[in-house]
């Protein structure tokens, strides 16, 4: 390990021969897959040629020194997958939810319009007139009063009555 620390590659080739079978047999044991397996083997002996200097033959042998790196850097592979995985699954999840039934919003839907409807219907006529003009044609209250030959403050008022009605009706609370 001396001589692979100051960078000599005959005696990392020496080491990578010795070790790297041992490194891949623990690594495919946790991670399980061959090319995945091969990979981290990899990383795990490029990791002890970067870091030879930092071996210590007092705290265990070469051999075991690699089997917990070659351990360590596997755990984190699986590790990393399964958040990975896990973090494609929440979002398939999220994408899949929808933020409302589709179907009970178009019921909804309908039978809104239909109490609208038959709220219009319990309105007098010339309420009604003036309700539709502003509502669903969209004009002033000066236009409804000029459609319906009527006076501006007559038409405000007939409005006012009417919107109060359909209030009533629909049962808003205000």
């Amino acid at each position: 390990m001396a001589r692979v620390a100051r960078g000599d590659k005959d005696a990392f080739s020496d080491l990578y021969d010795a070790l790297s079978g041992t490194v891949f047999g623990i690594v495919v044991k946790v991670v399980r897959d061959r090319a995945q397996s091969e990979e981290v083997t990899q990383e795990v002996m490029i990791d002890l040629w970067r870091q030879a200097a930092r071996y210590r033959p007092d705290q265990g042998s070469v051999t075991t020194w690699a089997a917990t790196l070659a351990h360590r850097r596997a755990v984190d592979r699986v590790r990393s997958a399964q958040a990975a995985s896990n973090r494609e699954h929440d979002e398939a999840a999220r994408a899949q939810a929808r933020p409302f039934d589709e179907v009970a919003e178009q019921v909804e839907t309908r039978l809104e319009s239909e109490q609208v409807r038959r709220c219009l219907r319990g309105l007098t006529e010339i309420q009604r007139q003036a309700v539709t003009l502003a509502y669903y044609q969209g004009l002033t209250y000066r236009e409804v009063a000029e459609t319906l030959c009527t006076p501006l403050p007559t038409v405000k008022t007939r409005m006012r009555d009417g919107l109060i009605r359909l209030r009533d009706c629909m049962g808003v609370t205000t």
